[in-house]
C-alpha cells in the first residue's frame, strides 16, 4: 500500500498545479524574510540559514523512520509521520529557493495534514484501529485549506484550529496514559509550538536584536518546529509502548 504521506503529496501537487488554489493570497519574494540574501551564493542557497534548516526535517524523518521489526499499527503511524518530515523539508527548501507561489501554497498546505496526523495517532491510542475514521480526519484536514480561498487569514484560522485540537488531544492522552516523562515531553512540545508560531510572526520585528540578525526569527521558528516534531514522536511512541487501558 502506498504510504499516506506520498498520497497526500501527489494529491496536493496535482490540485496546486491545476490552478484551483491560485486565488490564495500568499507571500512570495525575499523581501518577506528578515534574513538578507547573499548574491555571491547560488539561488538555491541565497538565504543560507533558512534554506539549510530544511535539512533538519529530513534528518528528523530519517532518524524516526522505522526499519525492520513487526509491522504493527505503531510501526505504521511512525512510518507515515517520518515520511511526512522527509517530504516537508525539500518542499520548504524549494519554496525558499524559487519563491514560486505554487511552492509556497504547497508548503503551507502540507503543514495541516502533518498536524492532523498527531490527531489521528492520538485517536488510535484512544479508540483503536479505525481506518475509515483516520481517512476522514486527514481528508477534513486537507479540505480545511480551502479557508485560505475564502479569507485573507484563512490558512491561519485552519492552522490555529489544528493546533488547538492537537493540544487538547495530547493533554487528554497524557491524563489517561501518560507519566512524568511524557508530561515533560508534552510541555516542551507545547513551548516549541509557541516558539514556532511567535518567532515566525515576529520575523521582521526581531531583527533589531543582534541574536536575530543573521539567524532570524524565521530560522529559529523552524528550529522550534523541528523540536515540536521530535517531541510529538517521543510523546506518541512512548504512549504507544505503554499498556493501554480502556477509557
Amino acid at each position: 500500500k502506498q504510504p499516506e504521506s506520498q498520497q497526500h503529496l501527489v494529491l496536493c501537487m496535482g490540485i496546486v498545479a491545476s490552478g484551483i488554489l491560485d486565488g490564495v493570497q500568499i507571500e512570495t519574494g525575499f523581501e518577506h524574510y528578515a534574513e538578507p540574501t547573499l548574491s555571491q551564493l547560488p539561488a538555491i542557497l541565497s538565504m543560507p540559514a533558512n534554506c539549510l534548516v530544511s535539512v533538519a526535517y529530513v534528518l528528523l524523518g530519517w532518524y524516526w523512520l522505522p526499519s525492520g521489526g513487526k509491522k504493527s499499527p505503531t510501526f505504521y503511524f511512525q512510518e507515515v509521520f517520518a515520511l511526512m518530515a522527509l517530504v516537508y523539508g525539500p518542499v520548504q527548501w524549494i519554496r525558499l529557493w524559487t519563491q514560486h507561489r505554487w511552492a509556497a501554497i504547497l508548503d503551507q498546505w502540507l503543514t495541516l495534514p502533518i498536524f492532523a496526523w498527531v490527531m489521528v495517532w492520538c485517536h488510535f491510542l484512544e479508540h483503536g484501529w479505525k481506518p475509515i475514521t483516520f481517512l476522514a480526519m486527514e481528508m477534513t484536514s486537507l479540505m480545511s485549506y480551502s479557508l485560505a480561498l475564502l479569507h485573507l487569514q484563512g490558512f491561519e484560522l485552519a492552522l490555529g484550529g489544528h493546533i488547538f485540537i492537537v493540544v487538547w488531544k495530547a493533554w487528554k492522552m497524557q491524563r489517561h496514559f501518560g507519566n512524568e516523562m511524557s508530561f515533560r515531553i508534552l510541555v516542551l512540545g507545547k513551548l516549541s509550538c509557541l516558539g514556532f508560531v511567535c518567532l515566525k510572526l515576529w520575523d521582521q520585528e526581531l531583527v533589531q536584536w543582534a541574536l536575530f540578525r543573521r539567524l532570524t526569527g524565521h530560522f529559529w521558528s523552524k528550529i522550534c518546529d523541528v523540536l515540536q516534531f521530535h517531541c510529538a514522536f517521543l510523546f506518541l511512541t512512548q504512549l504507544s509502548r505503554r499498556q493501554l487501558r480502556p477509557l
